[in-house]
C-alpha cells in the first residue's frame, strides 16, 4: 500500500482522497440509524448527499433537517468539515497529531492542496489553518447561540448553531431550516442582523484563501506588505460583492422593506461564491438576476480556501490580460507586477473548462429531464461552481441527472487542472516546436 503511494502524484493522491471520503460518507449515510424513518437511505440518495457535502456544495435529494436523523446529521457535518479543510489538511492534522514524521511528499502534496507557494513551513502554515478553522467556526456558533436557543431551546439550538457556522465557514450550504419549511434554508431569517452578518463573514473568510489568512496574520493592516495573490483577491471579492449587491437592491427586491432589501441584496450577492444559502426565494428573480448569481456562482472563492469555483483570480487574471490586449501591452501585471504567459494560459483552460462542464452538464438535464434551460444552467453552475443553490429542481431529477450533478460537484471540488495532472502525470513535455503560422481571431 506504502509502495502505491509513493508512485502516486500529488494531483492522484488529492483525488483519491476525496473520492475515499465520498465512499466512506455514502456507506455511513446508508446506515438505519442515519435516517428517521424505518427505511435506510438508498445507494443514490446516500451518494449524493455525500458527495455534495464533502464538495461543500449544498445541493440535496433529501431535507436534511427532515430526513437525516442526529446521527446522519453528525456524519454529514464531518464530512463538510474535511471537504472543506481539504482532505489532505485533516490527514497532515491527525499525522501530526498523533506525533507521525510529515515526509516531504506529504508536504508536497499538501502544498498543493491549499495552493501554497513552497514546501517549505507547510506544516507550520497547516497548525495555524486547524487553529483558525476551530477558533473561527466556534467564534460563529457562539453569535448565532442566542438566536438558535431562543427559538429551539439551549441544547438544539447549541446544535443548529455549531452546524450552520460549520457549514457556513465551508462555504457548504447545508442548513437545518427544513424544520419550519422543507428546503428553506435561511429565508425566515431574511432580515435578522446576526445571522445575516455572522454567516455572510464565515462565508467571506472561509472563502478567500490560507494564504490570505496567512498575510492578515503576519502584516495586518499594512496592505502593501502582502503578497500580490492577496491583494487581488481582497480587490476582486470586494468588487464580486458590491457591485451584485446594488443591481439586487435596486432591480430585484424592490417589494420588500428597505432594512430586508439591503440584508437580501448583500445576501444573495455574498453565497453564490459558493456557499449556497439563501434568504429570498431565488424563484422570483428575473432572469438577469438568474444570470448574474450563475456567473457568481461560476466564478466561486479563491484559491486554497473552503470555496470552489473557478476562482477570483482566474476572472482577474482574464480581465487583466483582456485590458493588456486592449492597451496593446505584451503582458498582464497587478499592481506593478507581471503575470507569467504560464499563469494566463492555465486561467483560460480553466475558464474553457468550467463554461465547457457548465454548459454541456445544463444541456444534457434540460434534454432528459424536459426542463428549461436556464434553469438546468442554474443548477450545473450550482454543481460545478460546488455552490449549493438551486431552483427547486433537484429532489425531482433522475438518476442519469443526478449522476451528471455528482460528476460535476467533484469535478468543481478538486479542480479541473488536479484531475488533468492527475490523469497525465506520468507524461513527458516535448522540447521539439513546431513551425508557427498565424492564425486571425477575433
Amino acid at each position: 500500500m506504502k509502495r502505491l503511494i509513493k508512485q502516486l502524484s500529488s494531483s492522484q493522491i488529492i483525488i483519491l482522497g476525496f473520492a475515499a471520503a465520498i465512499l466512506l460518507g455514502s456507506l455511513l449515510l446508508m446506515l438505519p440509524i442515519a435516517t428517521r424513518g424505518s427505511q435506510s437511505a438508498s445507494f443514490a440518495d446516500a451518494l449524493f448527499t455525500a458527495t455534495s457535502a464533502v464538495c461543500v456544495t449544498g445541493l440535496v435529494v433529501q431535507d436534511t433537517a427532515t430526513y437525516w436523523s442526529a446521527f446522519g446529521q453528525a456524519v454529514l457535518l464531518l464530512l463538510i468539515q474535511v471537504g472543506g479543510m481539504g482532505v489532505m489538511t485533516v490527514a497532515v492534522a491527525i499525522s501530526a497529531i498523533s506525533g507521525k514524521k510529515i515526509n516531504l511528499k506529504q508536504r508536497s502534496t499538501m502544498q498543493e492542496a491549499i495552493s501554497a507557494p513552497k514546501v517549505g513551513g507547510i506544516v507550520r502554515l497547516t497548525g495555524f489553518i486547524i487553529k483558525m478553522t476551530v477558533f473561527l467556526e466556534l467564534l460563529g456558533a457562539v453569535l448565532m447561540f442566542p438566536v438558535f436557543s431562543r427559538e429551539l431551546g439551549p441544547l438544539k439550538g447549541l446544535w443548529y448553531s455549531l452546524f450552520h457556522a460549520v457549514s457556513a465557514f465551508c462555504n457548504a450550504g447545508f442548513d437545518l431550516m427544513g424544520v419550519k419549511a422543507p428546503f428553506s434554508s435561511l429565508t425566515s431569517f431574511a432580515s435578522h442582523p446576526v445571522i445575516n452578518c455572522t454567516v455572510m463573514a464565515l462565508i467571506i473568510i472561509g472563502g478567500i484563501g490560507f494564504m490570505t489568512w496567512d498575510d492578515v496574520k503576519t502584516n495586518r493592516l499594512h496592505l502593501q506588505r502582502y503578497r500580490m495573490q492577496s491583494k487581488v483577491i481582497l480587490m476582486t471579492t470586494g468588487l464580486l460583492i458590491v457591485l451584485p449587491a446594488l443591481y439586487f437592491f435596486f432591480f430585484e427586491f424592490s417589494g420588500v422593506p428597505v432594512g430586508t432589501r439591503i440584508w437580501q441584496s448583500l445576501f444573495q450577492s455574498v453565497t453564490p461564491r459558493t456557499a449556497g444559502f439563501n434568504t429570498a426565494d431565488l424563484t422570483t428573480l428575473s432572469e438577469a438576476g438568474l444570470a448574474i448569481i450563475i456567473l457568481l456562482m461560476l466564478v466561486g472563492g479563491s484559491p486554497g480556501s473552503t470555496a470552489g469555483g473557478m476562482k477570483t483570480t482566474t476572472l482577474a487574471v482574464l480581465l487583466s490580460t483582456a485590458a493588456s490586449v486592449f492597451r496593446r501591452r505584451e503582458h498582464a501585471h497587478f499592481f506593478g507586477r507581471r503575470i507569467s504567459m504560464e499563469t494566463v494560459r492555465s486561467a483560460a483552460t480553466i475558464l474553457t473548462m468550467y463554461l465547457t462542464l457548465f454548459l454541456c452538464g445544463g444541456v444534457l438535464i434540460s434534454r432528459i429531464e424536459g426542463i428549461p434551460l436556464l434553469t438546468c444552467l442554474f443548477e450545473t453552475a450550482s454543481a460545478v461552481g460546488t455552490v449549493g443553490l438551486t431552483l427547486g429542481i433537484t429532489p425531482q431529477l433522475g438518476l442519469i441527472s443526478r449522476g451528471i450533478l455528482i460528476l460535476l460537484m467533484y469535478c468543481g471540488r478538486v479542480g479541473g487542472l488536479t484531475l488533468i495532472f492527475a490523469a497525465v502525470s506520468g507524461s513527458q513535455g516535448h522540447t521539439a516546436r513546431l513551425p508557427q503560422e498565424k492564425i486571425t481571431v477575433g
